[in-house]
């Protein structure tokens, strides 16, 4: 086999970066990056992270624990282009780019689509493989020679391994230096190998990690863990990686830039939900809300008895509802607040959790109701496994009107992740699956309205943000 040293190597640029991928979920991720951030953070390195995917809990790790902005990396949501050029505007910052699942899974088995990979081999970036080897022996060096023989693009650079006792480590990391230079992968380099008894974790539930607020001493068990990750692992060879790392070259094409601006002092008040139960917003959408005109306030329905002066609009996002039935539920002004600008008229957005805090009532795990807003005359409950989870699209199908805000919905992208269901899921749009076809009746939509379980990405929908505000505008001035 070639020796991967023999390919041709790119100008060294000033875009410092590494991708965190692992050969599959719960193989150490999230700690792993953080703990990176925070040794980075300790150098007084100015630094970004992204997460791949559409995950919402991993980057508030890493803004609210560690102070490093984040945001997502999505192919599906986004375009080439966009990708590349979300990554290259933070070229002055050491950027730690999280994975997503194992490092080749993506929408379909049958190809890396939607994949943290892609995203290393969208924005040229080398890979750090992390490799859980608890409970293996050698087959942990099979594992990770398969794992490199599909790296058709030679992007993983170094490997970490992790829950390993460190006589283990020892005595393998030879023997996996030896295989992997016969193999023809001499540049990969070893990293370290972190041990099992490190004794450092983020405890999860049925939507992924808990959030950061609900962790007791989160940010000393991050520091504690970077702790190890420094004794444990070659930081000066990850900084090496990240600085080996090739310049993201411009690239012909379209692309939006994501920025968030200010809104202006006299655009109508656009409320936003964001609190212990919503807290699951992409960046590009609320920009896209302030670009067309909105004024963003955030307000708490579990603390606040009152929307924000001047309110407009409102965008009730995900979250844990789940968790704070009781909170919600007796919070009756900010119940009546809401069900009467509903009553009004007021233009709103609900997605997953905020769908869920506008229904009649919705039951706890254990049978307990709590009565919500009431706007929709249903009752959601936990179904024990995840409802049609995954990406999603709209579809344009003609027999339906599949509009809000006056805006075709037709074609815009989403994704749902959810334990509860509805008795009142809607029926004003056809969503489908883009890797199996599946289809299903969603939503609930309007000229004042766009209810649903579908997280929505709204730059995927040309109008939408726009059709929202100019609603927004039309109730503000009577």
């Amino acid at each position: 086999m070639k020796d991967r040293n023999d390919t041709v190597q790119l100008n060294r640029g000033d875009n410092p970066r590494a991708m965190i991928a692992a050969a599959g979920s719960g193989s150490g991720k999230t700690l792993i990056t953080c703990a990176l951030l925070e040794v980075l953070r300790r150098r007084d390195l100015s630094l970004r992270a992204f997460k791949c995917g559409p995950d919402y809990i991993d980057p508030m790790f890493h803004r609210r624990v560690l102070g490093v902005e984040s945001s997502n990396l999505d192919s599906f949501f986004m375009d080439r282009y966009t990708i590349r050029h979300n990554v290259k505007r933070y070229s002055d910052r050491y950027t730690v780019i999280e994975g997503v699942m194992g490092i080749y899974d993506g929408m379909d088995v049958s190809g890396i689509k939607g994949s943290c990979y892609e995203i290393a081999e969208i924005t040229d970036t080398p890979v750090i493989l992390i490799v859980d080897a608890s409970g293996v022996g050698r087959t942990v060096i099979s594992q990770i020679k398969g794992i490199l023989a599909d790296d058709r693009y030679g992007l993983i650079k170094g490997i970490i391994l992790n829950r390993i006792s460190e006589g283990f480590y020892d005595r393998l990391k030879p023997v996996l230096n030896d295989e992997l230079r016969s193999g023809g992968f001499a540049d990969i380099r070893i990293l370290g190998g972190i041990p099992g008894t490190a004794g450092v974790g983020i405890e999860s539930r049925h939507l992924g990690l808990k959030l950061p607020n609900e962790i007791e001493d989160i940010r000393e068990r991050i520091g504690r863990f970077a702790d190890v990750l420094e004794e444990k692992c070659d930081i000066e060879g990850i900084l090496g990686i990240m600085e080996d790392a090739m310049e993201i070259t411009p690239i012909r094409g379209w692309y939006k830039e994501f920025e968030l601006p200010s809104g202006k002092s006299d655009d109508p008040v656009i409320a936003i939900a964001r609190d212990e139960a919503f807290c699951f917003y992409y960046e590009e959408n609320i920009s896209a809300i302030i670009k067309a005109g909105g004024r963003v306030e955030y307000f708490s329905p579990i603390h606040d008895k009152s929307l924000p002066e001047g309110t407009a609009g409102i965008i009730l996002g995900g979250g844990y509802p789940e968790l704070c039935l009781k909170e919600l539920s007796a919070n009756a002004d900010m119940l009546t607040a809401i069900r009467e600008a509903i009553e009004s008229g007021m233009p709103t957005i609900a997605e997953c959790g905020g769908f869920m805090y506008l229904h009649r009532q919705v039951k706890d795990k254990e049978g307990r109701e709590y009565g919500l807003i009431g706007a929709i005359d249903g009752e959601c409950s936990y179904s024990g496994h995840s409802v049609r989870f995954g990406y999603m699209q709209i579809d344009g199908d003609k027999s339906r009107d599949s509009k809000a805000f006056g805006v075709s919905l037709a074609g815009v992208k989403g994704h749902e992740f959810h334990y509860y269901d509805s008795t009142s899921n809607g029926e004003d749009c056809a969503a489908y699956k883009p890797s199996t076809g599946r289809t299903w009746e969603c939503m609930m939509t309007g000229n004042d309205r766009l209810w649903g379980f579908p997280h929505l990405y709204y730059p995927s929908c040309d109008g939408l943000a726009e059709g929202f505000i100019e609603a927004v505008k039309r109730y503000h001035n009577g």
